[in-house]
């Protein structure tokens, strides 16, 4: 028939596809039923890339407020140099940065111990630039997407570290355990339900042996 497509078809491992190319724009599939009637086939979805890494969230406490008692541009000053000295500890601790929104940093570590460290090191920096910090880290597998990472650990992560006070790093049971002989003592703040989380998490302050 004069204008209608020719039909190819095409082979990867078991399954036969035909389809049609029209115009002259993008290749488009098209599958003709009465021929995918006669062959067997299936639609796979891969597993989702999935790694294990310790995550921490900082933020600074009441940056609200903070920032309306310096006004705009002292605060913009504040975040720059608060911007500044968190990324020279992760350099030293061999962070990564994922995301930054306003005052908050998500990083991931192949290590909870440097990640507690680099943590308890950030907290302290902070303090000469007049803002209280508060940390939270947690060891989890992540899904990848891209340069981001996602899943239930990244939303507990940063559950914990909302959960943590001022001037603290507040870690998960994963956490502590996993890091045992390493030098860092923890304290029990008990069990907490965590915003968005099922179940109850317990949770310990981190407190680095100089």
């Amino acid at each position: 028939m004069t204008g209608v497509p020719e039909t190819r078809y095409a082979r990867s491992g078991g399954v036969t596809v035909a389809y049609q190319v029209v115009g002259d724009g993008p290749v488009d599939l098209v599958y003709v039923p009465g021929f995918l009637s006669h062959i067997e086939w299936s639609w796979v979805h891969p597993e989702p890339e999935r790694v294990l890494t310790t995550l921490l969230f900082t933020e600074i406490v009441g940056s609200t407020e903070r920032a309306s008692e310096l006004g705009d541009r002292r605060w913009r000053e504040v975040l720059e140099d608060h911007y500044a000295l968190v990324r020279r500890e992760l350099a030293r601790f061999r962070g990564r940065e994922v995301q930054t929104v306003g005052d908050a940093f998500f990083v991931t570590f192949d290590s909870p111990t440097r990640a507690i460290r680099c943590a308890a090191a950030v907290l302290e920096a902070a303090r000469p630039l007049g803002v209280e910090l508060r940390a939270g880290v947690h060891t989890g597998e992540c899904e990848l997407i891209g340069d981001d990472l996602g899943g239930i650990a990244v939303h507990v992560g940063a559950r914990i570290a909302a959960a943590a006070q001022p001037g603290e790093v507040l870690v998960s049971s994963t956490v502590r355990d996993l890091v045992d002989g390493s030098g860092v003592r923890f304290e029990d703040r008990g069990a907490f339900s965590l915003k968005g989380v099922d179940g109850e998490r317990q949770l310990f302050a981190a407190r680095v042996e100089r």
